[in-house]
């Protein structure tokens, strides 16, 4: 499982969010989505422990933290939902969507 970290400062990097992490165990992987467009941050992120007990000693201490200038925003990460791709056509009418028959 992994933790999820939001409300990031978009000057963080994978280096600083493990340094903070890893007072509370020991931390195998960061993740830090970017944007497609700009490459930036895009103010959250994934934070992988080696326990759940290391886990939930982080997400007790930091859920609400300052940090970087910014109240962060620490919970168990949710599994992501399958998306399904909608290919159906339709026209743009008024801001509505109407299919094509």
């Amino acid at each position: 499982m992994s933790v999820y970290v939001g409300n990031l400062s978009y000057e963080v990097t994978q280096e600083d969010l493990s340094a903070v992490f890893a007072e509370y165990g020991s931390v195998k992987r960061v993740q830090l989505p970017t944007d497609r467009e700009t490459g930036r941050v895009r103010g959250f992120g994934f934070v992988e422990m080696d326990t759940e007990s290391e886990e939930d000693l982080a997400i007790d201490a930091l859920d609400g933290a300052e940090w970087m200038g910014r109240t962060l925003r620490v919970n168990k990460a949710k599994p992501r939902e399958n998306r399904t791709s909608f290919s159906g056509g339709g026209n743009r009418r008024n801001g509505n969507y109407s299919a094509r028959y």
